[in-house]
């Protein structure tokens, strides 16, 4: 049965201005196109040596774009963006009239009563009654609009906690920035080019040389996986040890399950291979919806 979630842990920038898109075009590792309006893609922001600044969402408006990010750190990525802005018509704010919300395990029946297509491809908007609608994958819906009107999306379905959202993320791999992670994973490390986060095909933005040369001359040796462990959710950061104590990886996102947590952890390849634990619990790997990339 599906159950909507309010995710009070994100929020959104503003990009406003007659700029704007080019702005982002040349801020983010994926393109953003004035033009097209039925996508709201997820995007890297990298620093000059290719690691993750922040992992945005760009949600097209009819006059702005609001890029959906965690809550915690959201005014020190604001800022960082503002110093590149320069002589570019655009204006970065914090949107404050925007929420969001997650809609867990849609089916095909509440997806025909809301007027949500089943044909809508992985990262495609559908506009419906001011609110817009994005399928994430599988199951997994988000909502944005304004606030009153995501407070009172689907009285029919079961509020569930944030955490149920993070859960249904977690499955699609999809991995945070806050502020322990900024700076310190390379793109392809957390999976961006699987997610669709970087693109080999568009100009320069900062940090592409990097994203280019990993892509063209082999890989990483650790990425991003997924598991489940029997113990509470494990704090970002956390170590993962493999068999003899050794660190193998460590957790870049974590939440509450129905039994233990679910997790995700950026791991050595070799590592992975055998059996792993962090803070002495167990880790069990569980599937994701691409196969992890390796050298």
């Amino acid at each position: 049965m599906p159950k909507i979630s309010l995710l009070t842990d994100f929020c959104c920038i503003e990009a406003r201005g007659r700029d704007a898109a080019a702005f982002l075009h040349a801020q983010l590792a994926t393109a953003i196109r004035p033009t097209e309006t039925q996508r709201a893609p997820l995007a890297g922001w990298l620093d000059a040596r290719g690691r993750v600044r922040a992992l945005l969402r760009v949600w097209p408006a009819e006059d702005r774009f609001l890029l959906a990010t965690p809550r915690d750190g959201v005014m020190d990525v604001i800022k960082r963006l503002k110093m590149f802005v320069l002589r570019s018509a655009v204006a970065l704010h914090l949107a404050d009239d925007v929420e969001l919300a997650g809609v867990i395990d849609a089916t095909a029946d509440w997806r025909a009563t809301t007027g949500l297509p089943g044909d809508t491809p992985a990262g495609g908007l559908v506009a419906r009654e001011g609110v817009r609608w994005l399928h994430v994958g599988g199951g997994y819906w988000q909502a944005l609009g304004p606030r009153g009107a995501i407070e009172a999306l689907a009285p029919e379905l079961e509020r569930a906690p944030t955490t149920a959202a993070a859960l249904a993320e977690i499955a699609r791999g999809l991995p945070v920035i806050t502020p322990p992670l900024v700076d310190r994973y390379v793109a392809q490390v957390l999976n961006l080019d699987a997610l669709g986060a970087v693109a080999f095909d568009k100009g320069c933005y900062p940090g592409q040389e990097i994203v280019a040369r990993v892509h063209n001359l082999g890989d990483v040796k650790r990425r991003v996986r997924r598991y489940s462990t029997p113990s509470l959710p494990p704090a970002v950061g956390s170590i993962v040890t493999a068999a003899g104590g050794e660190p193998a990886g460590e957790v870049v996102r974590s939440s509450p399950a129905e039994t233990g947590s679910e997790l995700l952890a950026v791991v050595d390849h070799a590592a992975a291979e055998g059996p792993l634990a962090v803070g002495g619990a167990p880790l069990r790997g569980l599937p994701l919806p691409f196969v992890v990339p390796r050298a």
